[in-house]
This record gives C-alpha cells, structure tokens and sequence, in this order.
C-alpha cells in the first residue's frame, strides 16, 4: 500500500503502524486503557487533538484501538480516514449505551445489528430511499457465540444512533422503544454508513451504562474501566 499523507486528525506517516483491525471507543482515555490492560507491544501512533490511537498484539494478533470523539461527525471523520488513507479493513465501535427496554439491566451487553437514526448523516449519499444501516454478520455471529460460551448477558437487535444527547422531548426515546430499539448511543450508524460504502467490515458492542426506564447509571469511572466482558470479545473476534 502507498504510505498516505498524514490526514489532519491522524499524524500516522506509515499505514503499516495501523492494524486491519480497529477498536473505537468513544473515549480517548478508555482507548488507552484498552491498549495498557490488553494489549503487549504496545505502540502508540496518534496524539492530535488528543484522540489516542495505540497497535498492538492480542494473543499474537495485531490489532489497534483508538478513540472516535462523541457523534456521528467524530467517529465518521475517524472511520473514514482510517479506512481510504489507512486501509484499515475491520472497525468494532466499543461503548456504552442508554437502555431502552425494560428487559436491559446494567452492564448487559448489546451487539447493534442495525442502527436507526435521528441524524442526516446519510443524506450524503443522496440515496432514493432510507437506507438501513447494518452490521458485518459474520462479526455478529463470533460475538453471539463467544457471549453464549462466555455465559455473558446480550442482546442482539436493532439501536438508536442519535445526534441529540439532552433532547428538549425527553419523552421521545419512548417512540423508538415502541418499534423495539433496543438502546441509544450516538456514532453506529455512521460507522456503518462508511463502512457499507467503502466494503469492509463494521460491528457495534455496547455495554448498558444507564437506563432511560429504570433511571439506573453507572459512574463515569465505571464506563472507562469497567467494561471487560466487551473488550474480550471485541479483541477476540478482531
């Protein structure tokens, strides 16, 4: 591969430095504790704007795991960078999410089949339809069967991507719970947007951090630190 100029949000010189295979949490910080708790030979390749970006080995796999920002604009910009300049082939967004059905407890895991949106995101590709954005199956299917030998609580279907974190309807998640979404988060549908349009792989694992029915959270230390069944199947499957 040609090595690509550094992009304006990835100081990356050799594309070499950057696995096929990318984790994206939203937080920075949680990318480097990814990188510090899992990862051995660990080398750290992007600074700018302080969004980390780190490649390692995961039981003698290569892999990368850098932070995508909050929003659709964020992870879309990261995404697609990573995918045009740094060919990056596989992209698992790694988060936290807001629960929406009463059936969902804390620190359940949710894999993101599809994601619906609020977002206008995809109204660049000028399509004569509404697009459904969707997962890679076969990375669904690895993560349903390492979560059913892992005996770890999950969820499989379909979660809101929104643009709009404190909405001035606080009753309007309720409309989307209604048709059965499962969660809300705010980047998986532009991953998979950018992911469909350039033919590679995109997934979403999120893990419950609060519920908007049972009005229960974790702290922001815990979103961080404390995710581990969802890091050891995103690093397994990568």
């Amino acid at each position: 591969m040609t090595t690509p100029i550094p992009t304006p949000h990835i100081e990356v010189k050799d594309a070499n430095l950057i696995a096929e295979t990318v984790l994206l949490p939203g937080d920075p910080l949680r990318a480097k504790h990814i990188a510090e708790t899992f990862l051995e030979d660990v080398k750290q390749f992007n600074t700018v704007r302080n969004m980390f970006g780190f490649t390692g080995t995961y039981n003698g796999k290569e892999v990368s795991v850098m932070g995508s920002g909050m929003g659709m604009p964020s992870i879309g910009i990261y995404s697609y960078e990573l995918i045009k300049f740094y060919g990056v082939k596989k992209l698992m967004r790694v988060g936290s999410c807001g629960a929406m059905q009463p059936n969902l407890n804390l620190y359940d895991l949710v894999f993101g089949m599809s994601a619906s949106t609020n977002s206008n995101y995809l109204h660049q590709y000028k399509l004569p339809g509404t697009f459904a954005s969707c997962c890679s199956f076969n990375l669904l299917q690895k993560a349903v069967n390492l979560a059913e030998k892992k005996e770890v609580p999950y969820h499989v279907g379909n979660i809101l991507s929104s643009d709009v974190f404190y909405d001035d309807d606080n009753e309007s998640w309720k409309k989307w719970a209604k048709m059965g979404v499962l969660a809300v988060e705010m980047e998986a549908a532009a991953l998979y947007a950018n992911a469909a349009r350039a033919g590679v792989d995109a997934f979403t694992i999120l893990t419950v951090s609060d519920s908007l029915v049972t009005h229960e959270q974790t702290t922001s230390k815990e979103r961080q630190t404390a995710f581990t069944n969802m890091m050891e199947i995103a690093l397994e499957i990568a």
